[in-house]
């Protein structure tokens, strides 16, 4: 009974809130430097905010600048915690930007804001990107306007450090090793090459623990669809692996088409964790166009395939 209201309050949350994601993940995107973290920190914005809404007395005015509020409060307290100034964070990506503007200048813009302090990256994304005004800035970031003018006037006073490169990374033999067993669709040697306690995610919707529930769970779909569901495959898929800023990760090839996006993480030579970013759409678009390679998304679960 309680798991059946839960779940009609999260159809009702989404209604409202699942349209903001492009938004919300751009705004994550610029504060945490890559798509991955991005996804990760946009996963936990709606997690928070649907569980802070059972909790209010009335609903936000305005949604999205709510939603800002979240990702940012729950950024900044996290780079607290960490006691860290983040001049690192993913030096060298690019934020999310139109199609038509160049990569090389997106990368130089990018690279300048990983220099600013938190809450000067906060500051300047939400009052020059996002357009918000330094009254719904301040709202946002749980400030004042004041404090905010002195970080717009810092921040924009740093935006002038060289770009950084980033070096072609060295994949793991493993990684060609689980390409070519993937291809051959060798479900038995796919097992053999994960960690007993390998885990494959696929973030906001659901995680398969052990090499035997992941062989068995997504990759045997993968490889060749569920007849007994009426899923198909129109062709086998093929596992490619690409070098996208500094780290290797997978391609998941249906046809002529990418339709996932694959992170993993190896220990002793053998595959610890998949992080699949199929259910991930502005993750899946940027790595992709990066690549320049053509792809599909899927919407953020089944339901809105």
């Amino acid at each position: 009974m309680l798991g059946g209201a839960i779940k009609a309050s999260w159809r009702l949350f989404l209604d409202t809130y699942e349209p903001l994601r492009p938004d919300l993940f751009r705004y994550c995107r610029y504060l945490t430097r890559s798509p991955w973290d991005a996804e990760d920190l946009a996963q936990e914005t709606m997690f928070r905010a649907f569980s802070s809404l059972g909790i209010m007395a009335e609903p936000p005015r305005n949604p999205k600048a709510w939603l800002f509020r979240v990702a940012s409060n729950f950024w900044l307290n996290r780079v607290r915690q960490r006691r860290e100034v983040p001049t690192d964070f993913g030096l060298g990506y690019p934020e999310p930007a139109a199609d038509a503007e160049p990569r090389a200048s997106r990368e130089a813009a990018g690279t300048l804001l990983a220099f600013l302090s938190p809450q000067e990256r906060a500051a300047i994304v939400l009052k020059d990107a996002f357009g918000l005004s330094l009254d719904e800035v301040a709202e946002a970031l749980s400030t004042t306007t004041g404090a905010i003018k002195a970080a717009l006037h810092r921040g924009r006073a740093k935006l002038a450090a060289p770009e950084s490169a980033v070096a072609a990374p060295v994949a793991p033999a493993v990684l060609d090793d689980f390409c070519e067993a993937f291809n051959a669709r060798d479900l038995a040697r796919l097992t053999s090459l994960l960690l007993d306690t390998a885990t494959l995610e696929y973030p906001g919707f659901k995680i398969e623990y052990g090499a035997k529930a992941v062989t068995e769970g997504s990759l045997q779909g993968t490889l060749y669809g569920c007849p007994e569901e009426g899923i198909e495959l129109a062709a086998p898929p093929r596992c490619e692996l690409r070098a996208h800023r500094g780290e290797s990760i997978m391609l998941w090839w249906s046809g002529d088409e990418v339709h996932a996006v694959v992170r993993i993480e190896s220990d002793a030579g053998r595959i610890a964790r998949l992080t699949n970013y199929y259910h991930a759409p502005e993750v899946l678009t940027e790595v992709c166009r990066e690549l320049e390679v053509p792809f599909r998304t899927h919407g953020y679960h089944p339901a809105s395939t």
